[in-house]
């Protein structure tokens, strides 16, 4: 048989291994009915369930399914440990990008809180002006009228704000 056909019969075995539900049994006890696998990894199988997806280790499985799919420890144990440093890379990304997104947040607040002390202290200036001329107004006012003397007092205007 030529290594094309070769390679063309062992895909089609796995393919319809994959697309037939199994139940599988792990070496621990714990049953999976019905189970269709949905991808085959180095060290396990990923498969879908009535409950949901699972993947079952190779290593917690009998050895009639481990050869079944074509299981080497070797090969296994380095995709084990290259995921596992993938995810520690990974990891570490999302720990910057929280980092970053803390500070980022933190200098938000920062330039909210100068931006309002920056309104407060325009207000304030607004304000002051405001009663410096209404006071400056009921200055001329005062000066310009003449005193009301047929009731024998004097009106005096006071400024609304101080």
């Amino acid at each position: 048989m030529n290594p094309q056909k070769t390679t063309l019969a062992i895909i089609a075995t796995l393919s319809v291994s994959i697309a037939l539900a199994d139940d599988f049994k792990t070496m621990g006890g714990k049953e999976y009915k019905d189970a269709t696998v949905t991808r085959v990894e180095p060290d396990g199988l990923v498969v879908k369930t009535k409950s949901g997806i699972s993947k079952l280790y190779f290593a917690e499985l009998p050895q009639d399914v481990q050869q079944r799919f074509h299981y080497n420890p070797q090969t296994a144990t380095a995709y084990s440990a290259q995921q596992a440093a993938q995810y520690e890379v990974y990891q570490k990304q999302q720990e910057e990008v929280r980092h970053r997104q803390e500070d980022a947040d933190a200098q938000n607040r920062a330039n909210i809180a100068q931006q309002q002390a920056a309104n407060a202290r325009a207000q304030a200036k607004e304000d002051r002006e405001l009663v410096r001329q209404q006071q400056s107004a009921l200055g001329k006012a005062n000066r310009h009228r003449p005193a009301d003397r047929s009731h024998g007092y004097t009106t005096v205007v006071k400024p609304l704000f101080r």
